[in-house]
């Protein structure tokens, strides 16, 4: 079955040659690319946080297999949501799901189902994908949409990942999607965003569930992001490096209700 592009014409452009191009002008070159084990990318709109999310994709090696987690915006279908085997389609074309590493993910963990309803209107995995269409041939990836803050489940699944990357002969990059502080003065939205970075630089996951909570900090991915930083630690992560932090203002001149945008890799 193929997915239908869900925010195409309205958060990046419909028509390819003008995707293109919008993409090339995003990615921008980098002499020496990270072996980063996992990417944090932000899913706005391409005007406000495309910028980020290409000087993310464009920092680190790109292999041909991801697992990308994304935040659910829409409350439709299962708390952890894998969407079954098939293609996703965009204007550059078709990328194929990953069925060996679908078929794994069910195996490691009962945490996860199959489902495509969660998928069907969310944004935030599908935006990422032209970043990668355009750099990286035979690309194939999972699609996770998460949508609760159970921070034992979050773990399960970070650990499942974690299984999963080892036990394949070929490099697999996760990526979480994740914008930052929505809709406060750019002031405090980067002095919360600040403590939230500081725990994905540290590969902590539970420091950073407990960041969000007591700080009342609204990233929105922040469960794809635990799960994802709980992987990178059992998979022997250290560090993170920030590659880029910007807010809508930006793009909008709009300084007092801004949402915050960091790329960040975890090596």
């Amino acid at each position: 079955m193929i997915r239908e592009p869900a925010v195409a014409g309205m958060f990046y452009s419909a028509n390819p040659q003008a995707l293109r191009r919008d993409l090339a002008e995003l990615l921008v070159g980098s002499p020496q690319r990270l072996t980063a084990k996992a990417v944090v990318s932000p899913h706005a709109g391409y005007v406000y946080s495309g910028g980020v999310a290409g000087s993310v994709f464009s920092a680190v090696r790109l292999p041909q297999r991801y697992i990308i987690l994304g935040p659910n915006h829409t409350g439709r279908g299962v708390p952890f949501s894998l969407y079954p085997t098939g293609a996703w389609r965009t204007p550059l074309g078709e990328v194929a799901l990953d069925a060996e590493l679908n078929r794994q993910l069910l195996e490691e963990t009962e945490v996860l189902r199959e489902d495509r309803s969660a998928h069907m209107c969310e944004h935030s995995i599908e935006v990422q994908i032209p970043f990668l269409q355009m750099q990286v041939e035979g690309l194939r990836f999972s699609a996770i949409c998460v949508g609760s803050h159970d921070l034992k489940s979050l773990t399960a699944l970070g650990r499942a990942l974690a299984r999963v990357i080892q036990a394949s002969p070929e490099p697999v990059l996760l990526v979480a999607s994740s914008d930052m502080t929505h809709y406060e003065p750019a002031d405090t939205a980067s002095r919360k965003d600040h403590l939230a970075i500081e725990r994905v630089l540290k590969v902590d996951p539970e420091g950073l569930y407990r960041v969000v909570i007591d700080q009342d900090i609204s990233m929105c991915g922040f469960s794809p992001t635990v799960a994802v930083l709980t992987a990178c630690r059992e998979l022997g992560a250290t560090e993170g490096r920030l590659i880029r932090y910007a807010n809508s203002g930006d793009a909008s001149g709009d300084y007092e209700r801004v949402v915050g945008y960091a790329g960040m890799a975890v090596l």
